[in-house]
């Protein structure tokens, strides 16, 4: 029996962690989670799997559920998160979390020595340093929940890094894959939160409508497999069969496949080095299929893409600027108050004011986050 911390209970990746365990009741329990504002999933989720702690965003809601559930312990806040990441009975850490916030209680849990099963990208974006020197000293291993970097993940076991020749991480497009930017100008909320292929949280797809999601990745990718960005690739995909591909410097390329289900690279974390059956996924059928499309990736068409190749390459404190600045303006975008082009501009422009610190501190990473969001804000005003 594995005993599982998740960070994010309520959110997609978090429900579907969920789905996993319930399938295999004598493999897994989650004994610690964290939930955000949605409480009437939060009751479900606490009757459904009796976990022992529990932390949420306030603590309202902390009192409020303790009447229900006197059984559980209940927590709230930053803090809270944390204390779940820790929880001493947990073994692994499940960071489903979105945003930075996910990034204090991993290197929380590292320093405890939880296994962590990452599916939060922006922790390796804004301080993927910090993290893996962390989980390097504690010998902790960091197992990929993204589908892309769980492709990868699989495709090197038995592998040797040396032999790699560059990674070839693939995107579906997302909703406006078909669009020219000038069909862009007046797309709204609704018709962005279309995905073709997944079913995501708002604020991820359209993090996928922008390719910032795809930009993110390749960060995370940088630090996961300890590679350059000159060997990593994007590919467009549209079927999102293929979920990324290994080239060797043989010339040979390892690719994994399979339907786009997120619940598959959830459960290879939670079971490596082992797999289980999953019933409820549904089977790759290529002859149903029967083609596969791959296209080039335009930097130009998709600017947030190259924004993120470029900040990485600088690294130092612009990663946290991309996401944080990303992070400001889809919020705003959902909320009505920018148009769907304006993400990239306020982006570029966060990245354009800022002055690159090298090597930066925790403190200092957290500082520029909430500057990055602060100078977001204003250029709204």
């Amino acid at each position: 029996m594995k005993y599982i911390s998740l960070l994010g209970a309520t959110g997609s990746i978090g429900t579907q962690t969920l789905d996993v365990v319930k399938e295999h009741p004598t493999e897994f329990k989650v004994v610690a989670l964290s939930v955000g504002r949605n409480l009437p999933l939060t009751r479900k989720i606490i009757a459904e799997h009796q976990p022992e702690l529990v932390s949420v965003m306030e603590k309202s809601a902390a009192d409020t559920l303790k009447l229900e559930f006197p059984q559980v312990n209940f927590t709230y806040g930053h803090e809270g998160l944390t204390e779940v990441a820790v929880y001493e009975k947990a073994s692994i850490l499940v960071n489903a979390v979105l945003g930075s916030v996910g990034l204090q209680p991993t290197l929380q849990a590292i320093e405890a020595k939880k296994t962590i099963a990452i599916a939060n990208k922006e922790t390796l974006v804004t301080a993927g340093h910090l993290v893996m020197e962390a989980a390097n000293r504690n010998g902790v291993s960091l197992l990929p929940v993204d589908s892309e970097h769980s492709a990868i993940y699989q495709a090197l076991q038995g592998e040797r890094e040396k032999n790699i020749e560059r990674l070839i991480i693939t995107a579906s497009g997302g909703s406006f894959r078909d669009r020219t930017r000038d069909e862009l100008k007046d797309v709204t909320v609704q018709e962005a939160l279309n995905h073709p292929n997944w079913s995501m949280g708002a604020k991820i797809t359209i993090d996928s409508a922008t390719m910032m999601n795809k930009g993110l990745e390749v960060i995370e990718a940088h630090w996961l497999f300890n590679i350059s960005y000159e060997k990593i690739d994007v590919l467009l995909h549209r079927e999102s069969i293929i979920h990324s591909m290994i080239e060797f410097h043989d010339s040979s390329i390892m690719a994994q496949l399979g339907t786009p289900d997120m619940r598959v690279p959830i459960q290879y974390a939670l079971t490596f080095p082992d797999r289980l059956p999953l019933k409820t996924a549904n089977r790759l059928n290529l002859a149903e299929i029967g083609k596969l499309h791959f296209k080039e990736m335009d930097f130009e068409r998709f600017r947030c893409l190259r924004f993120a190749y470029e900040a990485g390459k600088a690294g130092g404190t612009l990663p946290t600027v991309l996401n944080a600045a990303n992070e400001a303006a889809v919020a705003h975008f959902l909320e009505g108050k920018i148009t769907f082009l304006q993400i990239e501009d306020l982006i570029e422009k966060a990245l354009t004011n800022h002055d690159n610190i090298n090597n930066p501190s925790l403190p200092i990473i957290q500082e520029i986050d909430q500057e990055t969001r602060n100078y977001v804000n204003t250029l709204l005003k």
